[in-house]
């Protein structure tokens, strides 16, 4: 097996074989994200080197691969018909597969387009990880994302209308104390109206400086301040009391100062009742801040 740069993937995606369809990220500009800032620059491997490798891991693991993650930044911005090709090539060699996954970018959605993304669906790609981070558009500005509102909800509905799963990011903390409560209105709007077209998964992360990053050199220049835990416990009240669903949601990342796990609106007040019970805690109750390193 062959790869280049760094590797991530989801914590839903810890059993899946990962074969290497990207390389880098083709957006690269968000403030926050430090994963290819030092490179490599992106571009799409060539069909048949992801093949090969492939067939590398049929010989070792055999046929009976369940889940497949196709690394790295945005494997959907790889063109329609190499992406759906290496996605029935996948299908022929594991024959028990249930699914493939793949990071997307809104504008690589958009790029696919209706007739694109039923291909892909078609040809066994079945979830999309797709980071909004924010619904607020000052907010996505200021983190360099490179879409807007608009273009979010357009994507993730046109996703949902082709079959294809969703699971939403969203970046509690992202927009600061000032516009705190502007961000979680502006992305429980979006994901309320990417809901209008199906069922996505809302996945809640936190923001944390990470080194090598514009945020972080905004922070250490007193031009970006971070929320406290309490803000951030705000946010996420106030996004799931704004939303109808129905969705699944969760917390499951080691950044959050709480693991929120449910599905709307049926635990929408248990998990308003947790969120309650931990603003009452003191700030010593939650993890300190810190500048991650990967």
């Amino acid at each position: 097996m062959r790869y280049q740069g760094p590797i991530y993937r989801p914590p839903s995606e810890a059993d899946s074989l990962l074969v290497q369809a990207t390389v880098g990220c083709p957006h690269n500009k968000c403030s926050f994200c430090m994963t290819y800032k030092r490179g490599p620059r992106f571009r799409v491997r060539p069909v048949a080197e992801i093949v090969e490798d492939l067939a590398e891991a049929r010989r070792e693991l055999g046929p009976g691969v369940r889940t497949l993650f196709l690394p790295a930044g945005d494997s959907l911005a790889m063109p329609t018909e190499e992406l759906a090709r290496v996605c029935a090539r996948a299908g022929d060699m594991f024959p028990q597969l249930e699914r493939i996954t793949v990071y997307a970018g809104v504008k690589s959605i958009l790029g696919h387009g209706p007739e694109g993304l039923r291909r892909l669906r078609e040809a066994g790609l079945m979830r999309l990880h797709v980071g909004l981070e924010s619904g607020h558009d000052p907010t996505l500005l200021r983190a360099k994302k490179g879409v807007t509102s608009a273009q979010q909800i357009q994507a993730g509905r046109m996703a949902l209308e082709a079959g294809l799963e969703l699971s939403l990011y969203v970046m509690l903390g992202l927009a600061g104390p000032d516009d705190s409560l502007a961000h979680a209105e502006a992305t429980a709007r979006v994901v309320g109206d990417i809901n209008q077209a199906g069922e996505p998964v809302l996945r809640l992360r936190t923001l944390l400086p990470k080194i090598n990053t514009l945020l972080l050199h905004q922070i250490n220049k007193g031009r970006f301040t971070l929320c406290t835990p309490h803000q951030v416990l705000s946010e996420a009240g106030a996004i799931i009391a704004a939303l109808s669903g129905p969705l699944s949601l969760h917390s499951d990342h080691y950044t959050n100062y709480l693991d929120l796990a449910g599905r709307l609106p049926e635990d929408r007040e248990r998990l308003l009742g947790q969120i309650e019970a931990a603003r009452k805690l003191p700030r010593s109750a939650f993890r300190a801040d810190f500048v991650g390193a990967q």
